[in-house]
């Protein structure tokens, strides 16, 4: 029987475990507590959240959306590994589970198969949502899975636990597959195998930067907007649109990797800020990705842009 954590001890077990953790809004303040009891606490739980890009990532895992209100976890683990927390209390991130799951996680013992759904999670886990498409083909960059290894043992550390109570949304809700891409056996593995050293006194690894070709970025922009059919797909687009997302010039919905007519726009709105305009007195921007354009948005958003 362990009360939760409270929410400054749960941020500092991050930040000794090593990781960069950042606080987003009012999180420790941000929970559904109102909807059931929160505690004690048994377990970690590890999720994947269908999506690309991290702020859209965060903002989905705090807000939520219809037929399910945020927060949906406590930390969001993106792909460059950092720990975003955006909520602290109950949260709608576990479902109903098997209560058989929930006894051996409490024993600390092996799991049996997860065949019922009888019991409470949101009541008795951490939740960590990690950034990731979940179909099996989205890669799991190296330094976000030793994030989420560290965050796991983090929690298990700060309460007495061992690997064994941490589980996958899969290993406990039927029908779940999340997390999707790696196996919970070789994470527990990793979590024991941290546990078992003494606490890290480094912080994780630099994560790779991503390299956006800005002549595949310029066709992409100079074809797809008028394009009949299906347009030119680069994944460099996908970079550019969710960069354009977190400035706030271009909508969530239209992240599809496309460059349609509104990450055109949401392009030349960008190029604009950045004091560039047509060839006319006027005229807007023309949106299509210029070098010096590029470089200053990939400067801020992580990712190089190569010729």
């Amino acid at each position: 029987m362990a009360p939760p954590l409270a929410a400054a001890q749960f941020a500092a077990a991050l930040r000794v475990e090593g990781l960069t953790v950042v606080e987003v809004g009012d999180w420790a303040g941000h929970h559904r507590n109102a909807m059931g009891p929160w505690g004690p606490m048994h377990g970690v739980m590890i999720h994947h959240t269908v999506t690309r890009g991290s702020q859209l990532t965060v903002d989905l895992c705090r807000d939520g959306y219809t037929g399910l209100p945020g927060p949906l976890c406590h930390g969001v683990i993106t792909k460059d590994g950092k720990v975003h927390l955006v909520g602290y209390g109950r949260a709608n991130h576990a479902g109903l589970g098997d209560d058989d799951v929930l006894r051996a996680v409490i024993a600390e013992t092996s799991l049996p198969v997860d065949d019922e759904r009888t019991t409470d999670g949101n009541r008795h886990f951490y939740g960590f949502e990690c950034e990731n498409l979940g179909d099996g083909e989205d890669p799991w960059p190296a330094v976000q899975l030793e994030a989420i290894e560290r965050a796991a043992a983090a929690v298990c550390r700060r309460h007495g636990w061992n690997e064994r109570s941490v589980i996958g949304h899969l290993e406990w809700q039927p029908g779940k597959t999340d997390p999707r891409g790696f196996t919970m056996a070789d994470m527990r593995s990793r979590i024991g195998a941290r546990l078992g050293s003494t606490t890290p006194d480094v912080p994780l690894p630099a994560p790779k930067r991503p390299k956006v070709s800005l002549a595949r970025l310029r066709e992409a922009a100079r074809t797809n907007p008028g394009m009949p059919g299906t347009p030119i797909t680069y994944d460099g687009v996908r970079v550019w649109e969710a960069a354009l997302v977190d400035e706030g010039l271009l909508a969530k919905g239209r992240l599809d990797g496309h460059f349609g007519s509104d990450t055109q726009e949401a392009t030349s709105r960008w190029q604009e800020r950045c004091g560039f305009r047509g060839r006319k007195p006027g005229q807007p921007a023309d949106g299509i990705p210029g070098s010096a354009s590029a470089g200053l948005l990939g400067a801020k958003h992580g990712f190089d842009v190569i010729a």
